[in-house]
């Protein structure tokens, strides 16, 4: 029997304590074949508030300003993967707005970050947006003023006319950097907490699911018609997916997903893959789920046996055809983390998936008020003892372009991220032409919103 998930919740509930008829994501998981580790069994749920929040904050431009003046310069951010830069004199130009910075391989085991800005007349010392190798020093294209690649002054042409230039005082000036899992992370913030403190729970969890052994294998970069922060949202909660992604839900549960609450930066919800969805009045059988999941090759000619869920014939299907064609041992990777969809947010705009067959990294990055881009980058787990390989070359999309052109790009992610997509694009529009000043949100599906816009007002001294 399905349940009934129409009914007004219960009044006489605290705020926040509804949550949806039926097993919890908790429960589903722990049942599974290899059941997962404790830190996706724990719950970290909060209630914080039900206001509105105020469609300004989407479509200000003194709004957007403060953004980049309160908010950008003061947080950790992702920059780029140490693959990328892994040879001594290696570099990438991450851009976020007007600011651009040079990430540089100086040694073996040290990177920086320079502003990408010749101390000369403020040219950028390199194209924002690329990144090459083997770089022997910085030399700016507009009058030749030249730096050794640890910052140091190298070169003025004319020197005789700059007597009053102190090699000392001339250096690139730096911003902060630090690199955990993998990734290298920057800080205008001279004052900067140290990133381990600022990520909260990120290292313990991840202690187990290890992001630096893993490889970039594809990298796409879409333009997205939406402000950055309504961009994020669409992938904050599974709450869309019975009206948007409506194709999925006999094999994906959406309205019992858990949302956890681990700070003012980190929260996560775990989405589970192999579970119908509780809006569903007559539950699919098992085999019908399976077939859903694409595993009707799965089956022998009497269907399932008896006791064998669908998911756990799926769970076992991947363990051995990805362990072979990723060349690495799954047999003991618990079934959540193999199927399911774990998402890890980290504000301002890093989400992680730590899972098996959802092995994603997103970054958000604001172009406009009303567009932004979306980064999704594929990281593979390496085989035991093997190289890094060349991380895998970006591909761009603009707005009208589908992630269905991109190789190598699964078809049923890339019919759903469309429709993401164009929901995006009516929001936007929607949230203009609203006699209504807000959003009003969930107190428990949508609660990671909510928090990531009381971090913003941490940030902007503003509120909600």
């Amino acid at each position: 029997m399905g349940y009934d998930l129409t009914t007004p919740g219960d009044p006489e509930l605290a705020p926040g304590k509804a949550r949806c008829p039926g097993p919890s994501t908790a429960e589903l998981i722990a049942v599974d074949d290899i059941t997962p580790p404790d830190v996706l069994l724990e719950e970290h749920y909060e209630f914080l508030g039900d206001g509105d929040i105020a469609f300004a904050r989407y479509t200000s431009a003194n709004f957007f300003q403060a953004e980049f003046s309160k908010m950008w310069t003061k947080t950790w951010q992702w920059a780029c993967r140490e693959e990328h830069i892994p040879s001594i004199g290696d570099y990438v130009v991450y851009d976020i707005g007007a600011f651009s910075f040079i990430i540089i391989r100086t040694g073996d085991d040290t990177v920086k970050a320079f502003y990408n800005s010749c101390l000369h007349r403020g040219m950028q010392i390199c194209e924002p947006g690329t990144a090459g190798k083997n770089k022997q020093f910085l030399r700016c294209p507009f009058h030749g003023f030249t730096w050794n690649i640890e910052g140091t002054l190298k070169e003025i042409p004319c020197r005789w006319d700059f007597p009053h230039i102190k090699d000392e005082e001339f250096c690139l000036p730096e911003i902060k950097l630090a690199i955990w899992g993998g990734f290298v992370f920057v800080n205008m913030n001279p004052d900067a907490v140290p990133l381990e403190a600022y990520l909260e729970v990120l290292p313990d969890h991840f202690s187990q699911w290890l992001l630096q052994k893993r490889f970039v294998s594809l990298h796409v970069e879409k333009v997205l018609p939406a402000n950055w922060k309504m961009a994020m949202e669409a992938f904050i909660e599974a709450f869309h997916v019975l009206a948007t992604h409506s194709e999925s839900v006999r094999s994906v549960s959406d309205a019992n997903a858990q949302y956890d609450i681990f700070g003012s930066n980190v929260s996560r919800f775990i989405h589970t893959i192999g579970h119908p969805s509780p809006h569903l009045q007559e539950p699919p059988t098992e085999i019908e789920i399976l077939r859903e999941m694409g595993g009707r090759r799965l089956m022998d000619a009497q269907g399932l046996p008896d006791g064998v869920s669908a998911r756990s014939i799926m769970a076992n299907h991947l363990r051995k055809s990805l362990s072979a064609e990723m060349d690495v041992d799954l047999s003991h990777v618990s079934t959540s983390q193999l199927m399911d969809s774990i998402e890890y947010f980290v504000f301002p705009n890093m989400f992680l998936f730590p899972g098996i067959a959802i092995p994603m990294v997103y970054r958000f990055r604001p172009l406009t008020i009303d567009t932004c881009i979306h980064e999704i980058l594929f990281l593979t787990p390496l085989p035991e003892n093997a190289p890094v390989p060349p991380p895998a070359q970006k591909v761009r999309l603009e707005i009208e372009d589908s992630y269905t052109t991109v190789d190598g790009f699964s078809p049923g992610l890339a019919f759903v991220l469309d429709q993401d997509t164009e929901n995006l694009r009516r929001q936007c529009n929607g949230v203009k032409a609203a006699a209504k000043t807000g959003q009003t949100l969930g107190n428990y599906q949508e609660a990671r919103i909510r928090r990531l816009h009381m971090t913003l007002d941490e940030y902007l001294g503003e509120t909600s």
